[in-house]
């Protein structure tokens, strides 16, 4: 065997066993994630530190402000419990852009022209439901 052959066959080797440790790591649903129904026994922690990291790691404070009371490019989060349950919530972070008709958004778009809120349908269902939980618990 050449040497050639043998960093092939080592690159291969490597590619395999990424491979199969990143099949044992991946957590998976045997649901969809868009027919994923929360029940109260999900873990709901008031204020969770998690809940804030995940904040802070997917970038909310960039438009919210770092206290999450709002700046010129983003409402504050502090009143989201007067128009959202968790669920709601959660979905409306999966895909903003399928609330469109709503007439606060309106009032929103208006206010704050020029600024899209993004969709986290990429990130983890329960994440979302750790950085709902967070949002839902701030209070003025």
């Amino acid at each position: 065997m050449t040497n050639a052959q043998k960093w092939v066959a080592a690159f291969l080797l490597l590619f395999v066993i990424l491979l199969v440790a990143a099949k044992l790591t991946t957590f998976s649903d045997n649901q969809p994630a868009e027919d994923y129904t929360y029940t109260e026994t999900d873990n709901q922690e008031t204020n969770s530190p998690a809940g804030l990291s995940l904040i802070n790691k997917v970038g909310c404070v960039t438009c919210h402000g770092q206290d999450l009371k709002g700046t010129k490019m983003a409402p504050g989060l502090y009143t989201a419990s007067k128009y959202w349950n968790r669920n709601d919530l959660i979905n409306y972070l999966r895909q903003p852009s399928s609330y469109d008709g709503d007439e606060r958004f309106n009032e929103y778009r208006q206010k704050y022209q020029n600024i899209v809120m993004p969709s986290y349908g990429n990130i983890d269902v329960k994440d979302l439901g750790k950085i709902a939980d967070y949002i839902l618990s701030l209070e003025e």
